[in-house]
């Protein structure tokens, strides 16, 4: 079984791996050298960068391919730069990358591989118009595309949509795998998806990816089975907050009925035994993937 776990636990368990052992900058590295690994790099590559760390991974990531002989184009979607994202930045511009800001009328059609870094997992409330448009623009384009760490656009927290997302091949997740790549919108939009381990030290284990043959135990005559539209109907009083809080809906109805649900999202299942949260998804990966 492997951990997955909320945002709130990722942002603190990657804050004290920074204070106590890692710095941001080698995580940063890892992070984008387990991205350089996970994919066939061939023709041509071009990486979105947003403001934050995400960005930053992107920066790390040109640095990486440029050694490696596969000189990418950086497209840079905000001026800002986190600290970390700074350094591989200028390092970038020391290797002579080349590199530009990009909006909605950028053309992306003559790329082969497109990296998208633009938002990270601690994006949340809802997409400015511009960067909808950033996004759409993306998905437009016919090149295989690599979203790394979480879709841009989508809530890793819930899975939901803000209100639209990188419709990535392949999702690279950092770290430990987190709750919204499993639920609600999320199967629209990841393709593929595995995990990289970079070295953070988990605080508090919280709820754990299950393979799909573990998952008969959970669906005995004591169990609940049914697709999320359907818990939906039947169970959530409220069917924003389902949306918004599944975990915390579904825990609730388990605890209440004594009983073991599993909610299907059609690309992954959410299994709830009144004590632990599993999921069990049809687009993860074990080791490196190359195709979807």
């Amino acid at each position: 079984m492997k951990n997955v776990i909320s945002v709130k636990n990722m942002r603190e368990s990657d804050a004290f791996t920074i204070n106590t052992s890692v710095s941001g900058r080698e995580l940063m590295k890892r992070a984008a050298a387990g991205v350089y690994r996970s994919v066939r790099w061939s023709g041509r590559i071009a990486i979105v960068c947003g403001g934050g760390n995400n960005g930053g991974d992107g920066y790390a990531l040109a640095e990486i391919l440029a050694d490696n002989g596969c000189m990418p184009v950086i497209y840079r979607a905000s001026e800002k730069l986190s600290e970390d994202g700074s350094y591989y930045y200028n390092r970038c511009r020391s290797k002579g990358i080349s590199e530009s800001f990009c909006d909605e009328y950028t053309d992306f059609s003559q790329y082969d591989i497109i990296v998208d870094c633009i938002l990270g997992t601690g994006f949340s409330g809802k997409l400015r118009k511009d960067m909808i448009n950033l996004i759409e623009a993306l998905n437009r384009a016919q090149a295989y595309k690599v979203s790394v760490d979480i879709n841009s656009g989508l809530s890793a927290a819930n899975g939901i949509a803000l209100p639209t997302a990188v419709k990535s091949d392949l999702t690279v997740s950092v770290g430990y795998y987190k709750t919204g790549m499993f639920l609600n919108d999320a199967g629209d939009y990841i393709g593929s998806l595995i995990n990289i381990d970079i070295g953070i030290k988990l605080l508090k284990k919280q709820y754990y990816l299950i393979d799909k043959d573990e998952l008969s135990p959970f669906t005995g005559y004591s169990s609940v089975i049914l697709s999320a539209e359907k818990f939906e109907r039947e169970y959530a009083l409220d069917e924003e907050e389902f949306r918004r809080n599944p975990l915390k809906v579904v825990s609730k109805e388990s605890v209440d009925s004594g009983k073991i649900f599993v909610v299907d999202y059609g690309f992954s299942r959410l299994i709830i035994d009144q004590t632990y949260v599993y999921f069990q998804s049809d687009r993860t990966y074990k080791g490196e993937v190359y195709e979807k």
